[in-house]
């Protein structure tokens, strides 16, 4: 089919990741005839080399963390160390089973999928594999690369990306992450329950430094208590070899060593020598700059996922693409409110949050029209059990909705589901107070520091 000169697809999707098969599977569900080019493995980033393998990680290294700790519960146990090996066999398992199922979701909304390296070619046809696919729009969705530093060359071996780390053949014995925002913290957090000697390098002045700042101190502070060391608000100037390791030099002269170097600053496009800019498409640092409705300045392209200048999450990219979908087929669509987004950290503990940090909401609404309400964990009773530590923030508009929730601790990322609805649904704390929540839960937190918000707090201090 995608063979024939003459097949006009409805649309034409290059990138078969998050924000592409998103846009592949909705649209083929309203009837449009849609073709998917991808030149790697269908799912992109997140489900190979992002957020599923890093999550297995972390998993496997919580199940380490229980195992050493199981005494304190009454639980004799004996932890023996880590097969990486087996790590990884149970990590690409989960892998290969939701592969599976996304591949049968596209071949079962019959999705022309094509496998080969595609290219811009004119506004409305892509390239591939010697052949013209020829489409009414075209979804540009080709995702992002860990990007690294002028300088500082990631060799795979003792200097390294996410993408390497994900497939290390050992646990180290110490490493250097070099930034502190999600993607090294979650790192930080897995190798330490490995049993790696840590230390997190972040120029600037806190750990993920895109939560509010409560959070952040609160990371900071249980980081310190595993033993995960970290050197904040100095920025990186230069690594080099050592005899078995890398050595790290930071702007003020102060040296770091350790077997490998994490090189963690963040995702860049892939935008580059794919005829975006041939075909006049607007690029900004390499990002394609689109409208809320995540159209281009070329009227028959559109652009999703990390390529474009939002939140790089998965989850925001699987909105996009069902944006693009629904308004291609002629549905009414509204633009995505990128802070009523959920945002989580799967370190330990975890981040969660929705909505705007205090400082934003201060900047926005005036200091004096703001109120903020912590509620620790150690009132919830589920928390105790779980002997883990952190708190719930608040941020309210003074006799208004709250804008912004911000937690840390186990499992807060199981949280946020109910955090977004408080957001997105613009709720007062009095009416999230009548709700009644399950009992002894952790989700029962989140109630009562609405309760406390409203004035009628109960297992909490007035």
């Amino acid at each position: 089919m995608a063979n024939d000169a003459s097949t006009v697809f409805d649309l034409v999707i290059l990138g078969g990741g998050s924000g592409g098969y998103a846009a592949a599977l909705r649209g083929a569900q309203l009837g449009l005839d849609v073709a998917l080019i991808e030149k790697n493995k269908l799912g992109g980033t997140c489900l190979h080399n992002g957020c599923i393998p890093t999550k297995a990680l972390l998993h496997a290294g919580e199940i380490a963390d229980q195992a050493r700790e199981a005494e304190q519960f009454g639980v004799r146990a004996t932890f023996d160390g880590i097969d990486i090996k087996a790590v990884h066999k149970y990590k690409d398992d989960v892998i290969a089973g939701l592969y599976k199922g996304l591949q049968g979701l596209v071949a079962s909304r019959k999705v022309t999928y094509i496998e080969g390296e595609g290219r811009l070619s004119s506004p409305t046809s892509v390239d591939v594999n010697g052949q013209r696919v020829q489409g009414r729009h075209v979804l540009l969705a080709t995702g992002s690369v860990p990007k690294s530093l002028p300088g500082l060359e990631i060799d795979g071996n003792r200097v390294i990306s996410s993408d390497h780390a994900l497939t290390l053949d050992r646990v180290p014995e110490s490493a250097i992450i070099l930034g502190g925002g999600v993607i090294g913290v979650e790192f930080a957090s897995a190798w330490k329950s490995f049993g790696t000697d840590v230390t997190v390098v972040e120029g600037l002045k806190h750990l993920v430094p895109a939560e509010d700042e409560n959070s952040s101190k609160l990371l900071e502070r249980a980081f310190r208590k595993r033993g995960i060391k970290f050197n904040l608000g100095t920025f990186f100037e230069k690594a080099e070899y050592t005899q078995d390791g890398v050595r790290v030099t930071l702007a003020d002269g102060k040296v770091f060593e350790a077997e490998v170097l994490l090189v963690a600053i963040g995702r860049g496009p892939v935008s580059q020598g794919l005829g975006y800019e041939e075909q006049g498409v607007a690029l900004d640092r390499g990002y394609v700059l689109v409208d809320e409705y995540m159209q281009t300045n070329v009227p028959t392209v559109s652009a999703v996922g990390d390529l474009v200048p939002t939140l790089q999450l998965a989850h925001v990219g699987f909105a996009e693409g069902i944006l693009v979908a629904e308004r291609l087929a002629g549905l009414k669509t509204v633009p995505i409110d990128y802070d009523g987004v959920p945002r989580v950290t799967y370190c330990h503990p975890e981040v969660a949050s929705v909505g705007i940090s205090e400082a934003k909401a201060k900047e926005i609404y005036g200091a004096d029209k703001v109120v903020a309400l912590k509620y620790n964990l150690a009132g919830n009773g589920k928390s105790k059990i779980l002997k883990t530590a952190g708190e719930i923030k608040l941020v309210q508009v003074k006799d208004g909705a709250v804008v912004g929730v911000h937690m840390v601790g186990d499992r807060m990322g199981e949280q946020v589901g109910e955090a977004q609805l408080i957001y997105n649904w613009e709720a007062l704390p009095a009416e999230v107070a009548q709700l009644i929540h399950a009992h002894p839960t952790q989700n029962e937190a989140l109630g009562e520091a609405h309760l406390a918000l409203a004035g009628k707090p109960l297992h909490s201090h007035d």
